[in-house]
């Protein structure tokens, strides 16, 4: 089986024709992850027509990890990694930047290295392939949804969700499961929100302490070997009000009807208005002011958005959220959120396996 960064630059490479260049410059960290293997923090890439003419450069510091992590790629050492990778591509060869991620200052270095060179804005050209998972990117999505729902549940059933406990307690909890359980670490800074704070999206935790009748949102995920979960759920600290409990009901259906909507070849803006008129039939337009989801892969937040003025459509082999919610200020809120994988000619499969009925504890 050929390895699958050199599977991803091939799909790449079949992208410059089209787009009119010899040659692409890679910047971005997580796009050049995906390409070659390589995890430091210094780097680029170039991908060629000519496959004999990929490379990666990184700085002395990655001389070993880049041959370990980077089999028969070449590798070239050279610390302003960008315009040294640049230099590579032959005079008077098109090469192609992704204009989103390299900076004015990175585009002049390169610029002043390459006199040579004609340069042409490309963005995307990787996102496109990032945005569609293969089937070992599925599987560690997967692997991270399972673990982080793990997590949640361990704690849970060793009350660790209760009065007298603080948000950052919590959170920190939780942290610690899904790292003691094989995360790298949190998918990103877990947010623990109770009582009038679960009315805040994203609320950061704070020392506030638990309280009988608040309603608790956690959103949380792990990082697994680079690729990240999203969950969101939310709880009652004791029995539930009736406000608190038609507010859940109402999110749950919002929520039921996001996931039937997300389909291979459904336009993004469709997907969230699936999810939207519900809330917005029951009086509460105002009060769901973010987008329905996004993709999630080696990032936490990745396309597709999905929003009302979100443009494109959903395909086959994303993963991606579907997270409405409903904040009362001052009261509480509620967002349940899961994570898709969308597969073609059926529904979109859930990744994230927790309860989405209210739990009262």
């Amino acid at each position: 089986m050929s390895c699958p960064h050199a599977r991803r630059r091939d799909a790449l490479r079949a992208l410059l024709t089209t787009a009119g260049l010899d040659a692409v410059l890679v910047t971005d960290l997580l796009d050049v992850r995906y390409l070659t293997g390589f995890m430091g923090s210094n780097a680029a890439a170039v991908v060629a027509a000519d496959p004999g003419d990929d490379l990666l450069c990184t700085d002395g510091r990655y001389r070993i990890q880049a041959a370990r992590e980077c089999p028969g790629l070449r590798v070239v050492v050279d610390r302003p990694s960008a315009p040294a990778a640049a230099v590579t591509v032959a005079a008077g060869r098109t090469l192609g930047y992704d204009s989103a991620t390299l900076t004015v200052d990175g585009l002049a270095a390169v610029r002043d290295a390459v006199p040579g060179r004609r340069l042409r804005r490309a963005p995307g050209l990787v996102g496109q392939l990032r945005a569609i998972k293969d089937d070992a990117e599925v599987a560690v999505l997967r692997a991270a949804c399972e673990l982080a729902d793990t997590a949640l549940t361990g704690l849970l059933d060793a009350g660790g969700l209760a009065p007298g406990r603080t948000e950052r307690e919590v959170a920190a909890d939780l942290e610690d499961r899904m790292r003691r359980l094989g995360a790298a670490g949190p998918a990103f800074e877990t947010i623990v929100a109770a009582g009038p704070h679960s009315a805040v999206p994203h609320h950061r935790p704070t020392g506030t302490e638990l309280r009988p009748g608040d309603l608790v949102k956690i959103d949380f995920g792990a990082e697994l070997d680079g690729y990240h979960s999203d969950t969101t759920r939310t709880f009652c600290l004791g029995r539930a009000a009736d406000w608190q409990r038609e507010l859940h009901a109402l999110v749950d259906r919002a929520a039921a009807a996001g996931r039937a909507a997300l389909a291979d070849g459904a336009t993004v803006a469709c997907v969230d208005a699936a999810a939207r008129d519900v809330i917005a039939a029951a009086g509460h337009a105002e009060e769901f002011p973010h987008g329905l989801g996004h993709g999630v892969g080696l990032a936490v937040h990745e396309p597709p958005w999905l929003s009302r003025s979100g443009t494109g459509s959903i395909a086959a082999g994303q993963v991606v959220t579907v997270e409405p919610g409903v904040y009362l200020e001052g009261r509480g809120g509620v967002r349940i959120e899961d994570t898709l994988h969308v597969v073609p000619g059926a529904p979109a499969i859930p990744l994230t396996s927790l309860p989405r009925t209210l739990v009262e504890l």
